[in-house]
C-alpha cells in the first residue's frame, strides 16, 4: 500500500476471489482483484506486475469461474463478479 502496509492473504486461507471495477477508465486502473480470507485479504490491481501469473494460479481453484473473469474486463461501470467461492463451484 502507498502508506507502507501490507496486504495478504495465504493460499491455505483463501475464501474468495472477487474482481472489482470502476468507472474511471480507460486511462486509470479500473479492475481490481479482491483475494480475502480468514479477515484477511489483499486488493491487487490488474495492471500489477505478475497478473498473468496470478490468474493462471487462480485459474487453477476448483470451480473458478472464467466467464466472471471476461464479464469484468468488459464492466465500464462500478461492479462487483465473483469469480470463485470456496467450498461453491461458480
Amino acid at each position: 500500500m502507498p502508506d507502507g502496509r501490507v496486504e495478504a492473504v495465504s493460499w491455505h486461507e483463501l475464501q474468495e476471489v472477487i474482481i472489482v471495477t470502476t468507472g474511471e477508465g480507460p486511462f486509470e486502473d479500473d479492475v481490481f482483484w479482491v483475494l480475502s480470507g480468514n479477515g484477511r485479504g489483499c486488493a491487487v490491481p490488474s495492471e500489477s506486475a505478475g497478473m498473468k501469473e496470478l490468474l493462471t494460479r487462480l485459474q487453477q481453484l476448483p470451480g473458478f469461474n472464467n466467464e466472471s473473469v471476461i464479464q469484468a474486463m468488459g464492466s465500464t461501470s462500478n461492479a462487483k463478479f465473483i469469480c470463485w467461492s470456496r467450498g461453491n463451484v461458480l
